[in-house]
């Protein structure tokens, strides 16, 4: 059996990008999950049993300040784009040569607004992504 290195990162010094703007001066966190269901069929014998599992359909949850005083911060950004398609790219490297990128289309849905009192307010929002994201590497 081989063993497999590995090459951990710590998420810094990121680059998010939806649209044309880029937003990682607005996140806190940036995080694409995929969901698959397991699927049963049972027969009228033991034998005639059936499993397996759908495709992924993946989400992209995004943590950020809410800010709805600048023109186009993100808050705002989501809120005036709500149910439009838009292309996304995570570079969760940043520019470095040899690092991931991930690019996807993501279904823009509107954030929260406000929170707790005497906090910076946050939110979260988890917007769809159609089809699946796709890694490339950056030159």
């Amino acid at each position: 059996m081989a063993q497999i290195a590995v090459a951990p990162y710590v998420l810094k010094d990121v680059i998010m990008q939806i649209g044309t703007d880029t937003y990682e001066m607005h996140c806190s966190s940036v995080l694409f999950t995929p969901s698959t269901s397991v699927l049963t069929w049972q027969g009228l014998t033991p034998a005639a049993a059936f499993s397996d599992s759908t495709s992924p359909s993946w989400t992209c949850t995004l943590n950020y300040a809410q800010d709805w005083v600048t023109a186009n911060s993100l808050a705002q950004y989501l809120s005036t784009n709500s149910n439009t398609q838009k292309v996304a790219i995570f570079k969760p490297q940043g520019v470095t040569t040899g690092k991931p990128i991930f690019t996807a289309t993501l279904i823009i849905a509107p954030g929260p607004i406000g929170g707790d009192v005497n906090t910076v307010q946050v939110g979260t929002v988890t917007l769809g992504v159609v089809g699946v994201p796709v890694k490339t590497v950056a030159p």
